[in-house]
């Protein structure tokens, strides 16, 4: 299963990040996850919100703005919790582009957002080790 994150491309300036997320607070949208990188020029925000659709026609007025589909991985709050999953990874040769992570609501619970070079081996593998992975409609309900 795979989740959809939302990449935002803006100038590194003051006052546009506090924009974006204002806009998305106005319109009640949740942030469920975010990471930014930045360049001497431009920012770019990936994010996974509680109403993708509302959120994409939003910031499609205010910048540049993509969707993909990412890995989301439940996993215990624990030291080597992580490592286990990319270890799971590495031995069947897939290769991890970026992730950010972040805990989860419930005591001991985490996530790792991450996009990997061939998706379906990559959610083949984990199933394969019992690691639950996440759908948009996850998210749907960890938000309500």
């Amino acid at each position: 299963m795979t989740i959809t994150q939302l990449s935002v491309y803006m100038e590194n300036r003051p006052g546009k990040l506090a924009a974006v997320v204002s806009e998305l607070s106005e319109a009640g949208i949740n942030i469920r996850a975010m990471s930014l990188a930045d360049t001497s020029d431009f920012g770019l925000v990936r994010l996974i919100v509680s109403d993708l659709n509302k959120a994409r026609d939003i910031l499609k007025e205010m910048t540049l703005v993509f969707s993909n589909k990412v890995l989301a991985v439940e996993m215990d709050d624990r030291s080597g919790a992580l490592s286990t999953i990319l270890n799971t990874l590495n031995e069947g040769d897939v290769n991890v582009e970026y992730m950010y992570a972040f805990v989860g609501k419930q005591p001991y619970s985490a996530y790792a957002v991450m996009q990997v070079d061939n998706i379906e081996k990559a959610e083949e593998l984990l199933e394969n080790r019992k690691i639950r992975t996440l759908c948009d409609e996850d998210l749907i309900k960890f938000t309500k």
